[in-house]
């Protein structure tokens, strides 16, 4: 037992590390930096960090010793992505999507209290240098988080995100009842919004994506800038389009309109 527990705690710290680095983003990272954030000593970190490297997990670079990320990380990366039935159904959809729209088109599901982004595409009115594959979000402050909340019930929601809802933003939603009376309007009207709650001058429209059980396991967005979506003169036409795209995944997930009648039954 002492060598599974020895063990255990290794790759436990191994990926911590990794996980520092993923959270770093494009900044390359120092070892001592890394070991603060993975709540390593420095020695450690750098033993975990020197097999890192030789596994091709991770790449130092020989000037600067600065760490991030190496091929072998973005290897499994993408074989994550490729081997989850809603990334591969839903990304030539999100594409064709983003270039249709000129905006960002983005498919998230849940994990814990987070989101994590399946497929990322943005269109020439949302422009960005980097991908959103495999970050996170809050799920009370974003519209995708909304939509996947509502495939658990309000006690469930409870347990999970507490009473105490984080704020952001000035217009954050932070209490309970103002939470659950959005995803109320959410089910009525089969999308949910979200402007400026997460980060001010955005936006985005989001619908729920449904697996053959009827199960929320993604939802869909368009998002951008709110001069770009426009919300005052094109809501309508966004959430029609959000919700089609939403339908469009769901259906070759193996949802159909019996499925729902089953579950209002």
């Amino acid at each position: 037992m002492a060598v599974d527990s020895g063990t255990n705690q290794s790759v436990e710290r191994a990926a911590q590390l990794l996980t520092a680095l993923a959270d770093a983003g494009h900044v390359r990272v120092r070892a001592s930096d890394l070991a603060t954030a993975a709540g390593l000593g420095l020695s450690t970190a750098s033993r975990l960090l020197a097999t890192l490297e030789g596994l091709g997990f991770v790449e130092r670079d020989p000037v600067t010793s600065l760490y991030r990320l190496g091929p072998l990380a973005m290897k499994v990366g993408g074989a994550a992505a490729n081997q989850s039935p809603v990334h591969r159904e839903a990304r030539q959809v999100v594409q064709n999507l983003a270039a249709r729209l000129g905006l960002g088109v983005n498919v998230a599901r849940r994990h814990g209290d987070r989101l994590v982004y399946l497929v990322n595409a943005e269109g020439q009115l949302a422009p960005r240098s980097f991908t959103l594959l495999g970050q996170t979000n809050p799920l009370h402050a974003t519209g995708l988080g909304k939509c996947l909340l509502l495939g658990m019930s309000a006690t469930d929601r409870r347990e999970l995100l507490g009473d105490e809802l984080t704020a952001f933003t000035a217009k954050t939603i932070t209490t309970r009842n103002k939470l659950e009376a959005e995803l109320s309007a959410a089910v009525k009207q089969g999308y949910a919004t979200e402007v400026e709650e997460l980060a001010l001058g955005r936006a985005c429209v989001a619908a729920p994506v449904r697996d053959r059980g009827g199960q929320v396991v993604a939802a869909v967005s368009v998002s951008g800038s709110l001069s770009a979506l426009d919300l005052g003169a094109r809501r309508d036409e966004l959430a029609q389009t959000v919700v089609e795209t939403a339908d469009t995944i769901s259906t070759a997930l193996g949802y159909t309109a019996s499925t729902l009648s089953a579950l209002q039954a």
